[in-house]
């Protein structure tokens, strides 16, 4: 018989240590007092959740960007998501853009998203704003884009409003549209988590036109640190106003510099601690109940960022995108910033 047994005891660090003593001699209460203890240091140990988060892109299938033909930029984006191992990600498409010249072959595409294991949803036929159209013609642009998505495979019943715009002041066409929604059980598509990384390719298109030069690790370093820095941003305001991290939705879009740098975002959401979740799981989580109901003063931008807002937390509760152009001008450009 084996007459050592194991006794947890907290170093001055604080440290939980295990050490060896003989139990020779103990008595049976004593015995069942030390694994009581034991159980109650190991239940009462605080369990830090891990984050978690899904990635999605927007505006699919977009307008080129500054370097890849958009078969290269989908077999790039296909490719980085594959090796960072994240699956299930969650690509919002506007069929209207198939007629353009930039979307030709977008359908093929947008099956290949599909093939690779990732799912594709409702962004609006034409991408309209919300607080530029009437609620019914906006309505018909989102039944226009369910024709053409439902019955399509990685299909789900999701609507993410164009420039996360759900009618700002407007309530009464907010609700309109959200009743609108309800009726044809689209749940909203929203995100928790935005870098703006929209602007971050714009200005390295208009660069890339102007014949400007780009220092490209400086660029590959703003692009990561700005999205994972937003990431955990939006995770902090949402302990804040939920007490709990909940799985997030990452809004991205389906750009050349998404194409070119996402194995390094990867990586370093990984390095900070985030794990990557499927947009199926991500949109299964309770905040996700808060969407269609939440009542805010201005109805646009993040959920985590309206919830915070409801709860009466101050400003600023977005991330401050507004620094990207300082940060673009004298980081990639070495430009000195404008005052």
């Amino acid at each position: 018989m084996n007459t050592m047994a194991t006794r947890i005891r907290l170093s001055p660090a604080g440290m939980c240590r295990a050490e060896r003593h003989d139990v020779r001699g103990w008595s049976a209460q004593a015995l069942v007092w030390a694994l009581m203890f034991t159980l109650a240091l190991l239940v009462a140990a605080p369990v830090q959740a891990q984050k978690r988060i899904a990635l999605t892109f927007d505006d699919v299938p977009r307008s080129p960007g500054a370097w890849y033909s958009p078969d290269e930029r989908t077999r790039r984006i296909i490719a980085a998501l594959r090796e960072g191992g994240v699956r299930g990600a969650a690509f919002f498409v506007n069929p209207g853009s198939l007629a353009k010249p930039e979307g030709a072959g977008g359908e093929r595409r947008i099956a290949d998203y599909v093939r690779a294991g990732h799912v594709i949803a409702n962004h609006g036929f034409s991408h309209l704003a919300l607080t530029a159209v009437p609620a019914n013609a906006y309505v018909a642009d989102i039944d226009r884009a369910d024709v053409w998505l439902r019955g399509r495979a990685g299909f789900r019943p999701w609507f993410r409003f164009p420039y996360l715009n759900e009618g700002r002041d407007d309530k009464v066409k907010r609700d309109a549209v959200r009743a609108a929604l309800a009726e044809r059980r689209l749940a909203n598509g929203y995100v928790t988590a935005d870098g703006s990384d929209w602007y971050l390719e714009q200005r390295t298109i208009e660069a890339v036109k102007a014949g400007k030069p780009i220092d490209m690790a400086a660029l590959r370093a703003l692009y990561v640190e700005t999205q994972a820095d937003a990431a955990d941003f939006y995770d902090a305001l949402a302990v804040k106003a939920t007490g709990r991290s909940p799985a997030h939705v990452m809004l991205m879009h389906e750009t050349d510099l998404a194409a070119r740098f996402l194995p390094d975002l990867i990586a370093e959401l990984k390095r900070r601690g985030w794990r990557f979740v499927s947009a199926d799981a991500a949109f299964a989580d309770p905040i996700a109940a808060q969407a269609a109901t939440i009542d805010v003063p201005s109805a646009q931008g993040t959920l985590v960022e309206a919830v915070a807002w409801a709860k009466g937390l101050p400003a600023p509760r977005w991330y401050d995108g507004k620094q990207l152009g300082g940060w673009y001008d004298a980081r990639v450009l070495k430009e000195t910033p404008a005052p």
